[in-house]
């Protein structure tokens, strides 16, 4: 029997929900795993919806739910109804949802709050000593939770302009986190606290590599759950 794992979505499309590209490479990697997934988000309203094609504000409201809904075909859940007991895992796309939906990391920096029903997911996972797999800028969830635990968001310094957002790492590291520098097609296991975490788009990279780096993030989540 397959692994039974929670997918947690933040919207759709990567400016103010879900990367769509990390979603999908989640579940085709969680597919070939034989895992049986079912996937969440929480029913709230987006902090703010961005015009994908022009990169600018767009003056109306979508629901975090609503909108993820697109990425699940229709078959989610509301994250309020999501029982830890039920699974072996959890998994956490990344993209700007996550900070400004499941977090006000994009506003608050290392000084956000992370909203209710995801903390109290991440918490009972991580109580139940069940794996956390987080990518992208998803990790910060992680740092902001659970203090002490190691993480990666790619480098810590921005190497050949393919780390725009190295500054994150030394966030992470201000809130009493080790941040482990590791490559895109690459994860890291934090084998005390079951968190796995692989960077992503973080990385200016080839689609491929970012695909194969979530991938082995959920190999190793599978392996742990």
């Amino acid at each position: 029997m397959g692994k039974r794992v929670a997918l947690v979505l933040a919207g759709c499309g990567v400016f103010d929900g879900s990367e769509i590209h990390e979603a999908s490479a989640a579940l085709v990697h969680l597919s070939r795993g034989g895992a049986e997934v079912k996937i969440f988000a929480p029913n709230i309203e987006q902090r703010d919806v961005v015009n994908h094609l022009k990169g600018s504000p767009a003056e109306e409201k979508r629901n975090v739910l609503v909108e993820s809904a697109r990425l699940a075909r229709g078959n989610i859940q509301d994250l309020a109804e999501l029982k830890a007991s039920e699974f072996d895992a959890v998994i956490f796309p990344g993209g700007f949802g996550v900070a400004k939906n499941l977090c006000s990391w994009a506003v608050d920096g290392k000084n956000c709050t992370v909203n209710e029903h995801v903390n109290s997911t991440l918490q009972a996972f991580h109580s139940a000593k069940k794996p956390i797999g987080l990518c992208c800028i998803s990790p910060v969830l992680a740092a902001k939770v659970f203090p002490g635990c190691e993480v990666t968001v790619g480098q810590d310094k921005n190497i050949d302009g393919r780390f725009p957002d190295a500054e994150t790492a030394s966030a992470i590291a201000e809130l009493g986190c080790k941040h482990i520098c590791k490559n895109v097609n690459e994860s890291h296991v934090d084998k005390a606290n079951k968190i796995v975490t692989t960077c992503a788009f973080m990385c200016k990279a080839p689609l491929h590599e970012i695909f194969d780096g979530i991938g082995t993030m959920v190999q190793e989540v599978l392996k742990l759950a």
